[in-house]
């Protein structure tokens, strides 16, 4: 009865994702302690330098925070993720409608779409910086590249798992266009949607640390590059653990958004369990 008014198809979205914290918190102390073991395990060893502690890594996050660096090039790396998941999760649906839509034209795209998705991204990375500079541009088409397809299969998905006879109905009641968009179409694919849109959302930071590789001078890519010139490890360990922060951060957000925005899948459940009993 209570496990069925809070479960949905699409998911557990009866429950706060800010629940899980205390298990975050938990998988984080378990990872130090590990780290800190390993730590210990080569304190004796010719390679102990590879491993700094996480004292070591703490004062250094301490340091470059004080000064702004680890702020300044934080910033710079969420501008390109915000900016390439925006111009990604676009194309993304506009294609995915239009192909949920169009035979022919996912006849036409489906070849190019896969093979792109062949290439990995680091060997896209270096053409895209010759083409769009080493600036923004690039690091913003690396990010999108990396964030389109998980959305698009999913709203591909969602538009094409809608009940034909749902379709009929509508089509029955003559309703325009829009209505059937509105209120048929967005919501029938919209779960599918925001669980594409959070795995994204942790991707495209990866998009834009490939591309602070190829060429940049600011993001938490650049910093993990000097630190490696510089054989700095513990501000290469600052950069990773700072960019893992962003990652679980927008990933939290995302679900947090998911949650609200299919809150009516709980009510729809709720309600239909009430009828089942009476």
């Amino acid at each position: 009865m209570v496990s069925h008014s809070t479960r949905t198809s699409n998911g557990n979205y009866g429950h706060s994702p800010f629940r899980q914290l205390p298990f975050y918190l938990l998988s984080v102390g378990l990872a130090v302690l590990v780290w800190q073991m390993g730590v210990q395990w080569i304190a004796d060893t010719p390679r102990r330098f590879l491993l700094p502690t996480p004292a070591a890594v703490l004062a250094r996050f301490v340091k470059l925070a004080a000064n702004g660096t680890l702020a300044y090039h934080a910033c710079v790396t969420l501008l390109e993720m915000g900016l390439g998941l925006l111009v990604g999760t676009t194309l993304a649906v506009l294609l995915g409608y239009g192909v949920a839509h169009s035979k022919l034209l996912a006849y036409l795209l489906e070849p190019v779409i896969v093979t792109s998705q062949a290439v990995p991204i680091v060997a896209l990375a270096p053409l895209l910086t010759v083409w769009f500079g080493p600036k923004l541009a690039s690091k913003v088409v690396v990010c999108a590249l990396i964030v389109f397809f998980p959305i698009l299969v999913n709203v591909v998905s969602g538009l094409k798992g809608i009940d034909p006879r749902l379709r009929d109905l509508f089509r029955m009641l003559e309703a325009p266009r829009h209505k059937v968009l509105l209120d048929l179409e967005i919501p029938a694919a919209l779960p599918a949607f925001l669980a594409g849109l959070r795995v994204s959302g942790t991707l495209a930071g990866m998009g834009a640390v490939v591309g602070e590789f190829v060429a940049s001078t600011q993001g938490l890519g650049y910093l993990v590059k000097q630190g490696q010139n510089l054989y700095d490890l513990p501000m290469m360990f600052v950069a990773m653990i700072t960019l893992m922060g962003i990652a679980l951060t927008v990933y939290g957000l995302l679900t947090l958004v998911e949650h609200r925005a299919l809150r009516w899948t709980v009510l729809d459940t709720t309600t239909a369990d009430e009828e089942e009993i009476a």
